[in-house]
């Protein structure tokens, strides 16, 4: 049986309980176990803007925000609460922009509540947001069972940021079958979400974990260390261009001069992105790579820059792990949606 570890489990990501959805702040996890409550789509918004959850996180948290919002609205007429979804819509997408994967699901919502309008708005939501994180759980697993086979017995991966489920789940399974594995971990500046979600979620499923500094990657893969290089992919093209967390473009070369495969685990390859020139990178207050945790490292009158995801040219993955299969990017678009 396949445990996940706390931060990968539904109320490790966000509660939603008497109109109020209580959002796990990752940004003071592993030290502290602290909820940022919500009690509207405007709250909710805020809080993805402000970093309280990443990586996958939004997905859950924007699709239960739906139903808060449903719920909360029950009192209006049917094509009122339809608007009014509409809006939460538009304001959740807009909070994580280059977070399609979260757009589309909520988009997919929308869809289900104008096929079934002799129904409760509130109802219908519900019901597709159930629908959809349970094919989201299936998902994981299944592209984790193909990640596994990718991985052999004694081989170090690289990972970069949080790549949660499914690369977890490609660890674990190929742990169930026996292989030995382990990681490395970039800390990932400026949130640490390597240092602080990673490393602590890989220790909890019993992975051996270490963790390196984002710069570190090249050195570790031009040494031999690294045997695999395997990230998730907040956005992938129908060319094959794999959008992930800024520090992944930099491995990603030294993989292909050193000869290391680099695998990206896509969930949801976006079939409305065609080539790079379709993504829109996400560019973060400059501040945040001035302060780290709070902390300024360096002095008020210098200022940062801030792109917030790597765009990795698709000659430079090695495979896509997809719920279709274990793809080249140039056989994204026949298979891959």
């Amino acid at each position: 049986m396949i445990h996940l570890p706390f931060l990968l489990t539904e109320d490790g990501i966000c509660r939603l309980e008497e109109g109020c959805l209580s959002i796990l702040d990752r940004r003071r996890f592993p030290f502290e176990r602290v909820e940022v409550p919500c009690r509207s789509a405007e709250e909710v918004a805020s809080a993805l803007k402000a970093m309280v959850t990443q990586g996958g996180g939004p997905l859950e948290v924007a699709l239960k925000t739906m139903i808060m919002e449903a719920r909360n609205h029950e009192r209006l007429s049917s094509p009122d609460q339809i608007r009014h979804l509409e809006q939460v819509v538009r304001l959740l997408s807009s909070a994580r922009p280059t977070n399609t994967t979260m757009a589309r699901s909520l988009d997919e919502v929308l869809v289900e509540v104008e096929k079934r309008r002799d129904e409760p708005p509130s109802k219908v939501v519900e019901e597709a947001v159930r629908t959809i994180l349970d094919r989201f759980a299936e998902t994981y697993h299944r592209i984790g069972r193909l990640g596994s086979t990718l991985i052999d017995d004694g081989d170090q991966i690289l990972t970069t940021c949080f790549a949660e489920h499914t690369f977890l789940l490609s660890l674990l399974y190929a742990k169930q079958a026996g292989k030995r594995v382990r990681v490395l971990v970039s800390e990932t500046r400026p949130y640490l979400q390597g240092s602080r979600l990673a490393a602590p979620s890989l220790q909890e499923a019993g992975i051996p974990v270490r963790v390196i500094t984002d710069g570190m990657g090249p050195t570790m893969i031009a040494t031999g260390a690294v045997q695999v290089y395997m990230t998730a992919a907040d956005l992938v093209c129908r060319d094959g261009t794999v959008v992930n967390k800024i520090g992944t473009l930099s491995n990603a070369l030294a993989c292909a001069r050193y000869g290391i495969p680099y695998y990206a685990l896509a969930i949801s390859p976006d079939p409305t992105r065609k080539t790079r020139a379709d993504v829109t990178i996400e560019t973060r207050d400059p501040k945040e790579v001035t302060e780290c945790m709070g902390t300024r490292t360096t002095l008020d009158t210098i200022e940062g820059v801030y792109p917030a995801f790597d765009i990795v040219d698709p000659r430079l993955v090695t495979r896509i792990i997809t719920p279709n299969g274990i793809l080249k990017p140039d056989e994204l678009e026949e298979h891959g949606r």
